[in-house]
């Protein structure tokens, strides 16, 4: 960054030095944070829109509370480049996303301005309901905690069951919600409807302020009368205004809604309402990319933008040429191929449609494609539903996101084998967005699940016959993984779409000394590795298998690998325990198999952020670490 180009930003380092500010000061204040924002992204990728949206919200948060005593909780961590700038890591904030640099998302392991994991949306208001009451049980009730939720995250069940506890539970706790209009795609259901078109009169807040004060002065206001009368002013606001405060209605105090993108107007409200009892709601409009032309215009498009030049904002391309294929355009295209053959198939993503390709089919069916919102328990127990009654889901999860919907995989779809193809887009190790957004659980975690089928393609074509086989009759519930990026085919991805036969594998390369055994893509990794350990002069003969899948396993070539080796190793983009590799030695020793199993997979550890490449190699799942196994297998 040119420090020339900064004035007061430069002489910040902490929330201490900001406050030393006048109010007149902060929006030259917000614009110098927007263009640091804009410039460092421009160099070094990463959410873009998000964090313009919010840079007065968060400028006002740091300029009112005394962070980090008071306790600011971030949902969904893409907004909060700024805080990161304002709380000590302007100077290396240059190392965001980057290996061994400033996490991706607000981690209490890396600053204690960032008080609680947010990676995944909906967990704010939870966890800050926590905070509040354990500062009310600890004695310090002079310690404000906020909760920053967006609208997106709104439609998360967490978010309404935090919700639910607030309105029950003695706390003085302040949500603020963000409302942008936009999750990552344009924010969908009832929930962001009703927020649009939510208003309060700005003069009757400042009546019934000034009235709650003179009540509590005058010793006539304790709380259960105060319960009383607040629910007896949200009746006559709601008959007076027409409609129904969701928020007044659980007896949580509302304001707003204000424009989120004025400072001044973000740090007089919060100032008035920051030492008000009980749980308060501050409603705040705010532009996503605000202040960035192209980032407001294209706010999907500028979440995540990759390189730009700031100046004109024209998008830097990698230079890549336009084969291979990313694995999530195939699936969007053979989804809709498939849409087209069999009218019971239909689409549900949870707020992804771009992300993961789901829109191709959006655009030329969106009748049959449902975006859910940041709903991913929701979006599977809908598929289920759907499933019961006639048709064939396809839902689309990203696998780490798949977590918080392993009880409804289990209980809605797994008991009754309902036929919903499950696609664990983003599956291994991810990249730069770190360990909130690895997939790299759902093996282990989907393994012992009764009545799954587990796949994932080593390549387009494959994953393109999984999708085909997936959704043909009496097949049941399948899940799919498949990881990030682009595969490894050129033009000869669009194969004819033909069955695979259920827990099959196929041998790639015949050998005789050692087998490697691959789940997935990293097969492509396994099969280089071989090929470098030829041309290096290795004289082991190195069979490998692509496994194709985890459950059921192809018993007749675990049989016939028993018989012929007796030294197998496994590979996968996944965790160790509990993973492929474990099924395998799970089957060779439950039948008797004296075989030495050696498996490659991630390390019972969170994975930080980096490129893939340099993930792989920490985690010892790279091409080297495949040849220095392979090698060792000999002595």
């Amino acid at each position: 960054m040119n420090n020339d180009k900064l004035g007061l930003l430069d002489k910040i380092q902490y929330p201490d030095d900001l406050r030393r500010l006048s109010v007149e000061q902060l929006p030259e204040l917000c614009a110098e944070l927007r263009r640091d924002i804009v410039e460092e992204l421009a160099e070094n990728p990463g959410h873009l829109a998000s964090s313009l949206g919010v840079v007065e919200l968060t400028v006002a948060l740091h300029y009112v509370f005394n962070t980090p005593d008071d306790r600011i909780v971030w949902d969904v961590g893409h907004q909060a480049y700024g805080h990161k700038i304002l709380t000590g890591r302007k100077d290396t904030f240059c190392t965001n996303r980057k290996l061994h640099g400033i996490r991706p998302f607000p981690s209490p392991m890396e600053s204690e301005y960032d008080t609680f994991t947010c990676g995944h949306a909906s967990n704010s208001i939870s966890a800050a309901l926590g905070m509040a009451v354990a500062a009310r049980k600890t004695g310090r009730d002079d310690r404000h905690v906020v909760a920053v939720i967006g609208d997106g995250a709104m439609s998360g069940g967490l978010a309404f069951e935090g919700l639910n506890n607030v309105s029950s539970s003695p706390n003085d706790l302040l949500i603020i919600l963000n409302d942008n209009d936009m999750s990552i795609d344009r924010a969908v259901g009832g929930m962001e409807k009703y927020l649009l078109n939510l208003d309060t009169n700005a003069t009757y807040n400042r009546l019934r302020d000034r009235a709650s004060q003179w009540l509590h002065a005058k010793g006539y206001l304790n709380d259960d009368r105060r319960k009383g009368i607040i629910r007896l002013n949200n009746a006559l606001k709601s008959a007076l205004a027409h409609q129904q405060n969701i928020f007044e209605g659980m007896n949580i105090r509302y304001f707003g809604p204000f424009d989120g993108n004025d400072v001044g107007e973000v740090v007089r409200v919060l100032s008035q309402i920051k030492d008000m009892r009980g749980p308060k709601l501050l409603h705040l409009h705010t532009i996503k990319g605000k202040g960035y032309k192209p980032a407001e215009e294209h706010a999907t498009i500028w979440h995540a933008p990759g390189k730009f030049d700031p100046d004109t904002g024209e998008r830097l391309s990698d230079g890549n040429a336009p084969y291979p294929l990313k694995y999530q355009e195939v699936f969007g295209r053979t989804l809709l191929e498939l849409a087209r053959l069999n009218d019971r198939i239909v689409g549900v993503t949870p707020a992804m449609p771009t992300g993961c390709s789901m829109d191709i089919m959006m655009k030329a069916m969106p009748d049959r494609v449902f975006d859910v919102g940041i709903a991913e328990g929701h979006a599977a127990t809908f598929s289920c539903g759907m499933a019961k009654d006639g048709l064939m889901p396809f839902c689309n999860i990203y696998s780490a996101f798949a977590q918080r919907a392993y009880d409804n995989i289990i209980h809605d779809a797994a008991i009754l084998n309902l036929p919903v193809v499950f696609c664990l887009d983003r599956a291994g190790l991810v990249g730069e967005d770190g360990p909130t957004h690895h997939g790299v659980f759902d093996i282990a975690a989907l393994r012992p699940v009764p009545n799954l089928t587990l796949c994932s393609p080593m390549d387009e074509q494959e994953l393109r016959r999984m999708m085909y086989t997936a959704q043909l009759p009496g097949k049941g519930t399948v899940v799919i993984r498949y990881p990030r990026g682009k595969g490894v085919m050129r033009e000869d991805w669009e194969c004819p779409l033909t069955k695979i036969e259920i827990g099959k594998g196929r041998c790639i390369t015949e050998g005789n000394d050692v087998a490697v055994l691959s789940y997935g893509p990293i097969g492509n990794d396994v099969q280089n590795a071989i090929n470098e350990l030829h041309d290096e002069g290795c004289l082991l003969s190195i069979a490998h298998y692509d496994m194709r899948f985890c459950k059921p396993l192809d018993y007749e070539l675990l049989a016939n690998i028993a018989r012929q080796f007796k030294r197998v190793i496994t590979v996968e983009d996944g965790q160790r325990a509990g993973g492929f590799g474990s099924a395998v030695l799970e089957w060779m020793s439950d039948n008797g198999k004296h075989v030495k199993v050696q498996r490659i997979g991630l390390p019972d550890e969170f994975i930080e952020h980096g490129t893939v490449e340099q993930l792989r190699k920490i985690a010892g799942i790279d091409i080297q670490s495949i040849k220095n196994a392979i090698k060792s297998a000999k002595d």
